[in-house]
Order: C-alpha cells, then sequence, then structure tokens
C-alpha cells in the first residue's frame, strides 16, 4: 500500500496549485510563503518527481503536476462535502411580506431576531402580489386585511391600522403650531397606492387639497419622500413610530385615520408548521406590541395568503 504523503503537504500544494503562487496560498492558509514552498518540496520528495515549475513571476504545473492537482482538488472537495454533511444546517422559513412593512418594520427588527434565533435562516420575499402557502412554498405571511382567511390558517392581529399625517420637521417648522386645516389643505401631499387622503380630509374637517400631488408606487417611498421634505404622507402609525420618536419625521395633525383592515401574521395550522415556523411565528408575536395585540384565532374565509 502507497504510503499517503502528509495532510498539510497536501494543502499546500492544492491552494498553491490553484493560485500558482506561494504567496497568495501562504495569505489562504495563514502560514509563510517559505512554509508553503517547503511543504510543496516535501510532497514533490514523497513522490518523487517535481510537481511545479519556479518561475520568476510565480509557479507553473509540470504535466505530472497539472494531472496529480486535479485529483487531490477533487478529494479535499469531496471531504469538505462530507464534512458539510455533519453540520447542522440553519432550519430555513420562508416570509412573505409587503415591501413597505419589509423595509420600514421587518428589516429594522432582524438584529434581534438573529441574536436571539441563530438557528434559523428567515428569508424575506417581498411582494405585492398575494402570495400562497402552497405553491411559493411560504411558511409565513404578513398581510392588510381582515379576517376569516382559511380554514387551514392561523392568524394573528399584530398591528392595527391608524394612520396618520407625517413630514419631516424641517417643513412644519415652516407651518403654524398647531397646523390648521387651511394650512394642511396648502402642504403638498404624497399619495400612495391606498389613495387615503380624501377620506383623511375629511376627518379632519379640511376640504380638499389645494396642495400638489406627488404619487408613488409604494408606501415606504412616501415616507422616505416625507422625510425629504417633500410634503406629507399618509401612513400606519407603528411604521413610523422609530421616526417619530427620533424626530425625523413630525405627526402634522393629531387626527388618526382607522384604516381597512389591520396587519396580520398568517402560518399553516397544526403540523403542517415547522419547529422554526413556529418559534419565527412567537417572535413576530412578541417583537409586535404585544400588549394591545389580540390573541392569536384561527379563520376560515379565503384571503391574501390562503392555502391553495
Amino acid at each position: 500500500m502507497v504510503d499517503l504523503p502528509p495532510l498539510n503537504a497536501l494543502r499546500a500544494f492544492e491552494a498553491a496549485g490553484r493560485h500558482l503562487n506561494f504567496r497568495a496560498a501562504a495569505d489562504e492558509l495563514g502560514v509563510t510563503q517559505g512554509a508553503v514552498a517547503q511543504q510543496v518540496r516535501g510532497l514533490e520528495d514523497h513522490v518523487g518527481m517535481p510537481l511545479f515549475e519556479r518561475l520568476p513571476k510565480g509557479l507553473a504545473f509540470t504535466a505530472a503536476g497539472r494531472g496529480y492537482h486535479a485529483r487531490v482538488a477533487e478529494a479535499f472537495a469531496t471531504l469538505r462535502e462530507a464534512s458539510a454533511i455533519l453540520q447542522p444546517q440553519p432550519a430555513k422559513v420562508l416570509i412573505s411580506v409587503a415591501p413597505t412593512f419589509a423595509a420600514k418594520w421587518l428589516i429594522p427588527h432582524l438584529p434581534d431576531f438573529t441574536a436571539s434565533h441563530p438557528d434559523i435562516d428567515l428569508r424575506i420575499l417581498a411582494t405585492e402580489r398575494l402570495s400562497s402557502f402552497h405553491a411559493d412554498g411560504i411558511d409565513l405571511a404578513v398581510r392588510l386585511g381582515e379576517p376569516p382567511f382559511g380554514a387551514a390558517l392561523d392568524a394573528h392581529r399584530l398591528f392595527r391600522q391608524e394612520i396618520v399625517a407625517v413630514a419631516s420637521a424641517g417643513i412644519m417648522a415652516e407651518q403654524p403650531s398647531p397646523l390648521d386645516m387651511t394650512a394642511l389643505e396648502a402642504l403638498p401631499k404624497l399619495h400612495d397606492t391606498h389613495d387615503l387622503w380624501p377620506s383623511f380630509l375629511r376627518l379632519c374637517g379640511a376640504k380638499q387639497s389645494r396642495g400638489r400631488d406627488i404619487r408613488m408606487s409604494q408606501t415606504a417611498l412616501a415616507i422616505d419622500a416625507a422625510m425629504a421634505g417633500q410634503g406629507v404622507a399618509l401612513v400606519s402609525r407603528f411604521l413610523v413610530a422609530a421616526d417619530l420618536e427620533a424626530g425625523r419625521l413630525v405627526q402634522a395633525v393629531p387626527q388618526v385615520l382607522r384604516g381597512p383592515g389591520d396587519y396580520f401574521l398568517l402560518a399553516r395550522r397544526g403540523a403542517k408548521r415547522t419547529e422554526a415556523a413556529e418559534e419565527a411565528f412567537r417572535w413576530l408575536v412578541e417583537a409586535a406590541d404585544p400588549e394591545s395585540a389580540e390573541g392569536a384565532h384561527t379563520v376560515t374565509s379565503r384571503q391574501a395568503a390562503q392555502d391553495n
């Protein structure tokens, strides 16, 4: 039986062969250039033939060295794959959410989730499209809607939709305090696809808007435009809670519009929900306002993330 070469020598040869440079191989392995060169010389002594040609600016394979390197590299790849099988893989949970919810609430909270659940790989599908648990392979969904959602789903209200008007501190500093309805009517209005400004103005007792209208395809864009001083946006209060607290945004008027539907967390019921999905479900419930959220409940009609 042919004696196997030392493993360190094979590692040095494999790295040097990929880079065709002792210094680059040494940087990868965390050793000195001389150590790599010595290991390769020892391997060449072991097999009884040169494997590299030493050139002024690097290395070149000998004919024997090229074929040997291909087999050695393949062997290392097999070892890495075999070792990877033994390593526990993080459980994957795919959550479907609207882009604004992802950008303004979920992503800022992800560090807390990662810290408390390092063994779960939470993947975010940010889409306005209504997702299917079955066809899209999602585990959880957060959607704006009203129950019931379907007999195969559990639902938990995360946030009531309370719409407030927000603007930057700069634009509000130029307005009378408190803001009167004439000033509100004249301010530029940032619209999204929900088109809530007519209802909000009626709630405030204001007349039709006389300000410039700027229309956005997503609420997240309207929020960013408001922070940039482009006008007043209507948004769910929870989406801008951090911005209001930090002073990046100011609530323009005290009125609050009760929006159509609320934000619900949806998941498949019972055995169809993995342990990781259950952990993520509980974390989302706790990360939302647990004192104002109502208990989880099963619902029974088709809706946004129906299991079809």
